[in-house]
């Protein structure tokens, strides 16, 4: 297959998505909505984790931290100064954010450029480290974000947190950015710098030895994806309306991060098909909180039962499939049409067997 049919095939399949996309923005309903916004919002956070984790191999555990600073920028920048006036009862907002309104566009932007700035600042000297201390250090990160952000009232509002923000996000919003990560992160592991990034995964030592410069891709890659993890708190800002630091403890930077071991590290394919299955089966195993009968078994009603069940089928899925969903694949129109003609081939004739 040439490079333009491929490249006039995943057009077409963009217009398939758009059309999708509008058919449920108008006809499914907000519970429905709530679920799909959060499913592209998680699969931007996976994507932009899966870069620094399952591309580059540096095992980092500040995605929340990187949230929390597009969240706040985002919903500080979009929220109109007669609400915050209103949210800011213990003490007032600094200037100019008392008075600054600006297009949710401009604000998301910039709340993933912050978060991109204080990648840069934090992982000069952090990514020298490795494995586990590297984890540490990021987590210990994300922990003094939240800490902060606990007790600048003047900025943050402490521990009410921000109320009122606008619900400017919508399935445009999150699918686009979704699809925007991907084709990023997708382009850039395509690349020579994607080469540099797997090759320090393998072997630092090696990649070295090649003249690879360990610092710049390092941070480049963690760069990247602090950006979009700006942009995910951002637009999960603007689609629950209202946020506070406990909103971005360490659970949430464990919920990206079931997603990227589930869909398998190194693989964008199944870091979007996690992402979307994560949060189908949080909502949809609900139910079974209220009580259910199995034949002449009755279960009574037991909360917290969703959490349990959902992790026993992680432990399945991580005991049988070790490499995750979809390992190291990635979905190409090639492997797709192959996949067809097999299954096409084991298809029996008409009459065959009778």
């Amino acid at each position: 297959m040439t490079r333009k049919k491929e490249q006039l095939l995943s057009f077409v399949a963009l217009i398939v998505l758009a059309i999708l996309t509008y058919l449920a923005q108008n006809y499914l309903d907000n519970y429905k909505l709530r679920i799909l916004n959060l499913g592209a919002i998680y699969a931007t956070l996976g994507v932009s984790l899966n870069l620094i984790f399952g591309f580059t191999g540096q095992f980092s555990l500040g995605h929340a931290g990187f949230m929390a600073i597009g969240a706040y920028t985002t919903a500080l920048l979009i929220m109109p100064p007669m609400y915050k006036e209103m949210t800011f009862i213990i003490e007032p907002l600094i200037w100019p954010l008392n008075v600054l309104q600006l297009p949710f566009i401009v604000a998301l932007l910039l709340g993933g450029l912050f978060a991109a700035i204080l990648a840069i600042l934090i992982g000069l000297p952090v990514l020298r480290l490795k494995g586990d201390y590297l984890g540490i250090a990021t987590l210990g990160f994300a922990e003094i974000v939240r800490v902060i952000a606990n007790n600048i009232p003047q900025v943050t509002n402490g521990a009410l947190g921000l109320k009122g923000i606008p619900q400017y996000t919508n399935l445009w919003w999150t699918m686009g950015f979704a699809v925007l990560t991907v084709f990023i992160v997708k382009r850039l592991i395509s690349s020579s710098y994607g080469r540099a990034l797997m090759a320090i995964r393998e072997n630092e030592i090696a990649a070295e030895a090649i003249g690879v410069n360990l610092t710049y891709h390092k941070v480049m890659s963690f760069t990247i994806s602090a950006f979009f993890a700006g942009i995910g708190g951002g637009l999960l800002a603007s689609l629950l309306t209202t946020i506070d630091p406990r909103a971005f403890m360490f659970i949430m930077t464990f919920n990206v991060l079931i997603v990227v071991v589930i869909g398998g590290l190194g693989s964008i394919t199944g870091t979007v098909i996690a992402a979307f299955l994560f949060n189908f089966c949080l909502e949809y195993l609900r139910p079974i909180e209220e009580g259910f009968s199995l034949g002449p078994l009755s279960i009574p009603e037991v909360p917290g039962l969703r959490m349990v069940t959902f992790s026993l089928l992680l432990l399945v899925v991580i005991l049988f499939k070790q490499n995750g969903l979809m390992g190291e694949i990635e979905f190409t129109w090639k492997g797709f049409f192959r996949f067809l003609s097999r299954f096409k081939a084991n298809r029996p004739m008409k009459g065959e067997g009778m």
